[in-house]
């Protein structure tokens, strides 16, 4: 009988909720007497001001506003005094505050995440003001020891927001824990190795469940921009890394042309040579192997070479195509899953690298106008 009871509230008020649409907040502001009490939006882009009232003696204050269409945050503003607090659906939320503190000491009920919000904020600001209490005037001895506990505290902080990431990844307060500053500086970033999976998982899990959410949007390209630099400078890493090993400024090969006739890079050295993986089932094939021949016809009587490494998975097209090809063209019949690809670190197609007579990598992937000024320079 007590289950159905309490099923029973739950239903009503959902289905209230339903009815009205709309969000509650409410609340006491002692010794604010005669005082304004904003609730603003807090948006992504800007602040908008929802609605206000003048505080009386008893410092009682209600407003409604209309539910969000996804989890959002909103302020409560007294003077330049800011409570933020978030609102997930049509919540009843209180506040109980004093003038005094009004940013952090309040106490809040009907909201979980409006809580945890406040823990965030309290901790930030205590590691704000000593920030704040920075001066050029201090000796190094006072200033270093400052910034080593403000470096401690930073710490302390971030161990509570990944805690509390970790728990509920895709709530308001992880959204908000993420985006948390100091001196303008944001204290999780996706392009920092220990923060990646932090920002990762809120972006993650608010795409999985609000992927047309500006908010998510925002996040999730962040994110995913951060992973695409990675990758860029991993991938440089270990081109270098192959070229340190391998002794040389190239990695040779040995690969057959359409008549079977095999060539290798190493027998071109002394040349200065386009190092070209490309493939002629591609789209962009014909105007990409016009612009190859234009700078072969320029460049070949000079001492300038093209070895071309096919990565088509069609032989007979590729035969085809290459008929006329005045230049070295080899093909590797692993295609994509090509070990020279993998050796040369590639991460798409076309990409080319220039060597020099010395057999010296001195470009990757320069566009064609460096390219041409590269070859002449190298000639």
């Amino acid at each position: 009988m007590k289950k159905v009871v309490i099923l029973v509230v739950v239903l009503l008020g959902f289905i209230s909720c339903k009815q009205n649409n709309r969000f509650h907040v409410s609340g006491v502001v002692k010794d604010a007497a005669g005082q304004l009490l904003y609730i603003e939006h807090a948006g992504l882009l800007k602040t908008t001001v929802l609605d206000s009232v003048k505080l009386s003696a008893d410092g009682e204050f209600s407003f409604k506003a209309d539910r969000p269409a996804y989890p959002d945050f909103y302020r409560l503003r007294l003077n330049d005094k800011v409570i933020t607090f978030a609102v997930d659906s049509c919540e009843e939320i209180v506040f109980q505050a004093k003038d005094k503190n009004f940013a952090t000491d309040y106490t809040v009920s009907g909201s979980v995440q409006s809580a945890q919000i406040q823990l965030l904020r309290k901790s930030l600001m205590r590691i704000q003001t000593k920030a704040d209490a920075l001066h050029p005037d201090m000796d190094a001895a006072t200033k270093n020891a400052k910034i080593e506990e403000i470096k401690h505290d930073i710490d302390v902080h971030k161990e509570m927001a990944k805690k509390l990431i970790l728990d509920n990844p895709g709530s308001t307060a992880a959204y908000f824990a993420i985006y948390q500053k100091v001196n303008d500086a944001y204290l999780f970033s996706p392009y920092v190795k220990e923060d990646k999976p932090f920002c990762a998982a809120v972006a993650t899990s608010y795409n999985a469940y609000m992927p047309d959410y500006e908010r998510t949007k925002n996040l999730y390209s962040l994110v995913m921009d951060a992973i695409r630099a990675e990758r860029s400078i991993k991938a440089k890493e270990q081109w270098n890394d192959v070229l340190a090993k391998a002794g040389k400024g190239y990695i040779d090969i040995d690969l057959k042309d359409r008549k079977n006739v095999a060539h290798k890079l190493s027998a071109i050295e002394g040349k200065v040579v386009l190092i070209d993986f490309s493939a002629y089932e591609s789209k962009e094939s014909v105007d990409y192997t016009f612009s190859l021949r234009d700078l072969y016809n320029k460049y070949h009587s000079r001492g300038f070479e093209i070895y071309q490494i096919s990565l088509d998975q069609n032989k007979e097209l590729w035969e085809k195509s290459v008929e006329n090809i005045p230049w070295i063209c080899v093909r590797d019949e692993n295609g994509p899953n090509s070990s020279y690809a993998a050796s040369y670190n590639l991460s798409s197609i076309p990409t080319s690298f220039l060597m020099d007579k010395k057999g010296n990598i001195i470009s990757r992937s320069p566009g064609f106008d460096e390219l041409s000024g590269l070859i002449a320079k190298s000639l």
